[in-house]
């Protein structure tokens, strides 16, 4: 098995319902548990700022699936949950899942890079990834996530209390 850090994203068709319907649904793929979830954040988009805030995650998965297979079982979900691929980048989606980090491994493959491209310059990654990861995370690079996270201010970010 191994430890895999997956961020979660919405900002349609209920967002708070779509992450916790994604939580249900990565309680369910095969060879894989969810071990924990961070508490929820709203962010400002990244994308055209004509768009509602996103509500944002980090859940930890424990699998021993291969990471493409992985990935296909995070599309299938988005899919199942409405999300529509456009030519337009960050722009509004009933679900985001993106794998943030797989083990210690590094991957540049067509359809998958680890670690996230943007882990590093994203705060509603960082934070959430910050509460459910141990305290002394290293990216594959070394750079432990500590670091990151004073590079990178919690600006446009703000912490819920309530609970997924």
């Amino acid at each position: 098995m191994e430890r895999v850090y997956i961020g979660l994203g919405s900002n349609l068709a209920e967002p708070r319902q779509q992450l916790r319907n994604a939580l249900d649904a990565l309680e369910n793929i095969p060879s894989s548990r969810l071990a924990d979830v961070s508490s929820l954040y709203v962010s400002d988009p990244l994308g055209p700022p004509d768009q509602p805030r996103y509500y944002n995650a980090v859940a930890v998965l424990d699998t021993s699936l291969a990471p493409l297979a992985l990935l296909d079982a995070l599309q299938a979900i988005e899919q199942a949950q409405g999300r529509e691929r456009k030519a337009e980048r960050w722009g509004p989606r009933t679900l985001d899942l993106d794998i943030l980090l797989f083990g210690d491994r590094v991957l540049a493959e067509p359809r998958l890079t680890v670690p996230h491209y943007h882990l590093h310059a994203r705060p509603f990654v960082l934070y959430p990834l910050a509460e459910v990861a141990p305290a002394t995370l290293r990216l594959a690079d070394g750079r432990p996530l500590t670091e990151l996270l004073t590079a990178c201010p919690f600006e446009g970010l703000e912490r819920l209390d309530d609970a997924l």
